[in-house]
């Protein structure tokens, strides 16, 4: 991307004046990549703990669809900030040009080394897991085997974009033809109950608010990925049109989805049933169609978890690249790849922080909660970068303006930091946890900042 920088030190697109990266990405692309980012093993492993503490189908179908409209309203303040600034990093470059550098590096910092090589490590291990359905396996070949699915989808994403798009359209059609017909085929050949979908409405005043916010915790981290896209602006053709439009099906997409499965889930078995499901895909499918469906479910859930692995291995080296090309990460590492034009060190740095995680704690799914709190701090920090950049910089181009600002925004504002106290007070451990990885940022943000000013000769 060779686009002549003016002034301002941005070029005519809005990308970093040094980013290398390919415009190879359609709006399609864009879009399926929100989907696999989104729909990956939690819409299997969470409705079982969402039943526990909402035990009413009404209430149930309602937090999947409350989830899915902050999903949106978050994606309304985004698609603003994405088409102002369609470059790669996301929120670390919405954060650094509303407040700080040094918000936006804990942002990415948190989202890199954290966020998303754990999440790597955490899904390669559970395709692992969920491949001894059909091929028993030691706990030494499990690991072997979620090492080289990583360094497999990572060596595809290394040698460019178009693969690894191609790889995402792929799988992700996949998930929703394959959820669908799940949801569609329960009710016409199943032997489920409708009556299990009764009572929708009456009795849920029984159950408290905070159960409803603690219940939205799982909800919310199942919708987590909506915001894939905007790490990628960069490589999106036209992507102050493309990148909203993307954000915006891909949740429409992703809430329809979830809530055709939910109520399939609950066609299959009562709600006192599902609350006891670590695995809801497959007690339902056990439920409907006996041993094939479960046999059914196992597979797609590979090819699920599968997807979801290449959305983040496309996505996340794009955070570090962005830190690079401000001099704020390692030295190289803005480099992309004179063939293939990927983020190339970032790549293989992630994909050896991912296997180094893997070898050192194998399967560990639990390892991410306490990053759930820091998550939803991030993303109110994106609105929060709304505002400060709709009064900072009132005449800069917007190609797109978030629909129902100010009040939709802080809507999505508001309901976040709800959950995020109830996590709090639930779980304030974890959520410390979360904030002291975001702290260790800090001495490196001035380790780098030293590196800046001392220049290439420092």
């Amino acid at each position: 991307m060779d686009e002549p920088a003016d002034e301002t030190g941005r070029t005519e697109g809005g990308a970093h004046p040094r980013d290398r990266l390919k415009r190879d990405l359609r709006a399609l692309d864009a879009t399926f990549l929100v989907v696999s980012g989104v729909i990956g093993s939690g819409i299997f492993l969470t409705p079982g703990g969402i039943a526990d503490l909402l035990p009413h189908p009404g209430l149930m179908l309602t937090a999947w669809l409350v989830g899915g409209g902050l999903s949106l309203a978050g994606a309304l303040a985004n698609a603003e900030l994405g088409a102002m600034f369609p470059q790669a990093g996301g929120d670390y470059v919405y954060l650094r040009e509303a407040f700080h550098p040094l918000a936006g590096f804990l942002v990415g910092w948190l989202s890199f080394f954290v966020i998303y090589t754990g999440t790597i490590a955490t899904l390669a291990a559970g395709f692992a897991s969920a491949l001894t359905y059909f091929v028993p396996m030691t706990d030494a070949t499990m690991l072997a085997v979620a090492v080289g699915v990583t360094l497999a989808v990572s060596a595809l994403n290394f040698v460019g974009v178009r693969f690894g798009a191609a790889a995402n359209n792929l799988t992700a059609a996949i998930k929703v033809f394959a959820l669908v017909g799940f949801a569609v085929s329960g009710p016409l050949f199943g032997t489920g109950d409708s009556a299990n979908l009764h009572p929708l409405v009456t009795g849920a005043t029984e159950l408290t608010l905070s159960a409803f916010a603690l219940a939205m915790s799982p909800v919310l981290f199942s919708y987590l990925g909506w915001n894939s896209s905007v790490y990628v602006a960069s490589e999106i053709h036209d992507p102050a049109r493309n990148l909203p439009r993307s954000l915006f099906f891909g949740v429409a997409i992703c809430t329809a989805v979830y809530l055709l499965v939910n109520a399939a889930y609950l066609y299959a078995m009562p709600v006192e049933v599902l609350r006891h499901e670590a695995n809801a895909g497959k007690g339902a499918a056990l439920a409907l169609f006996g041993e094939f469906g479960g046999a059914a479910v196992a597979a797609f859930v590979l090819i699920s978890i599968l997807g979801t692995l290449n959305a983040m291995v496309l996505v996340g080296p794009r955070i570090a690249y962005a830190m690079a090309l401000d001099g704020l990460f390692l030295r190289r590492f803005d480099r992309a790849h004179p063939r293939y034009r990927t983020p190339a060190y970032a790549i293989v740095l992630q994909a050896l922080m991912s296997v180094g995680i893997l070898i050192a704690f194998g399967n560990f799914e639990r390892a991410l909660d306490y990053t759930v709190f820091a998550i939803l701090l991030a993303t109110m920090a994106d609105v929060a970068a709304l505002y400060a950049l709709r009064r900072s910089q009132p005449g800069r181009r917007r190609p797109y303006r978030a629909w129902g600002y100010p009040w939709v925004p802080a809507l999505y504002f508001l309901a976040n930091a709800g959950v995020a106290c109830a996590l709090l007070l639930e779980n304030p451990l974890d959520c410390a946890a979360g904030l002291a990885i975001v702290a260790a940022g800090v001495p490196f943000y001035r380790l780098f900042s030293r590196q800046l000013s001392r220049g290439p000769g420092g």
